[in-house]
């Protein structure tokens, strides 16, 4: 029997959405005074638009750009742009992970518009330099589901007549955008800084909200997803309005986040905890023979939902189900010892591993989290070749 290792992470939360919460986050320093209170009282507006500043004061897009709430969460805000906005000119989807799929059947079969796919196998990009500029392109920035990321904005036309309609969900406050390429950008609560689930934000520049002034796409819209009225984009969103009744506790959760993101060093902070944790990972994985990065390229790496797949004989060998059956034993084992929780990938991803290594992780639990992986990796492959022998 493999012996267990001397120490387990002191934060064991590798999950990819929810991800951890900040380290020292305690439920009882939330502020309660507005908990009741009406969704349209002027301080519940006003702690709203609060979150809005504070969000755009750690993300700094350009002072041109508008930022919103959207409910239902990065789905919520990626459709709300799909459905207000497309349509006027061709459109390309980049479907690389699981999310891109999803836009990409939005957009083709609830829109019932004739998008041009460009796809790739997990673990890959596609060709984006098919980008055409004169189309709305829809794309994930990281593939959450993956471990696959745009390594820049380079193949993105500065003379662009379309839109990008960027899915930022896990790449914001974790990795830098390039605003000025991004005209839609989306992203929840619930990835980079750990906040609570159900509300998106999207971030429009200029020419997004010019979109939404002067196009009147032919469909309904239901009212979740309505961010312009008969006269265009609906500037009061931009104001902490929001379009149905939000959770003030979750609002609150997300000041409190967006407060230790500024009190760690903004930013740039956000971007080397994150590095420093991926590189941990990463320094594991290289000299580990039975695990590997899904993405073969080091520069399409993601840094935050890192992708792994088994590639000891003894697994690689296995067929899907056996496969997935040796991740949920994987998990069960780690999960039991209370080591780490969370690890297995998208249900609709190649089996293997996925760990958050966003930068409300710390380094220190994901060094710690490693010995652990080892454990459950021998005991799993002891008890596999048990069962082969009876």
């Amino acid at each position: 029997m493999t012996p267990n290792p001397a120490a387990k992470p002191a934060r064991p939360w590798f999950s990819a959405g929810p991800t951890a919460k900040r380290p020292g986050w305690e439920l009882a320093n939330l502020p309660t005074n507005l908990m009741g209170r009406g969704i349209r009282a002027p301080e519940v507006v006003e702690r709203f638009a609060h979150g809005l500043r504070l969000t755009r004061e750690v993300l700094s897009p350009p002072d041109d750009y508008v930022m919103l709430y959207t409910p239902g969460s990065d789905t919520g805000a990626v459709e709300a742009a799909l459905w207000c906005m497309l349509g006027e000119r061709p459109v390309q989807v980049i479907a690389y992970e699981n999310f891109g799929l999803t836009w990409l059947a939005d957009v083709k079969t609830h829109l019932g518009l004739e998008p041009e796919a460009l796809t790739a196998p997990w673990g890959e990009l596609p060709d984006l330099s098919k980008v055409d500029p004169k189309k709305d392109v829809v794309f994930p920035w990281n593939g959450t589901t993956s471990g696959v990321r745009v390594p820049d904005g380079d193949w993105i036309a500065d003379d662009r007549e379309g839109l990008t309609i960027c899915d930022a969900t896990s790449a914001a406050f974790a990795m830098d955008l390039p605003w000025e390429k991004l005209d839609v950008t989306t992203f929840s609560f619930q990835k980079a800084l750990g906040g609570e689930a159900g509300v998106g934000v999207m971030v429009l520049s200029p020419r997004a909200v010019a979109r939404l002034d002067s196009y009147r796409p032919d469909r309904a819209v239901p009212k979740v997803l309505r961010i312009a009225d008969k006269t265009g984009f609906d500037r009061t969103l931009a104001d902490g309005v929001v379009m149905n009744t939000f959770s003030v506790l979750t609002i609150e959760d997300w000041v409190d986040a967006l407060d230790w993101a500024k009190a760690e060093g903004g930013l740039p902070a956000l971007i080397a905890r994150t590095d420093a944790n991926y590189a941990a990972l990463a320094e594991w994985v290289e000299r580990t023979d039975w695990i590997a990065f899904l993405p073969e390229q080091p520069e399409i790496r993601s840094t935050t939902s890192v992708c792994l797949k088994f590639v000891d004989p003894r697994v690689a060998a296995l067929d899907e189900a056996g496969q997935k059956a040796f991740v949920k034993r994987f998990k069960a084992l780690l999960e039991g010892e209370g080591a780490v929780y969370d690890m297995e990938p998208h249900r609709n991803a190649p089996p293997g591993l996925r760990l958050w290594c966003g930068c409300t992780v710390e380094t220190a639990d994901v060094v710690a989290a490693t010995p652990w992986l080892e454990w459950a990796f021998q005991t799993a492959v002891s008890e596999l070749a048990q069962s082969a022998h009876r």
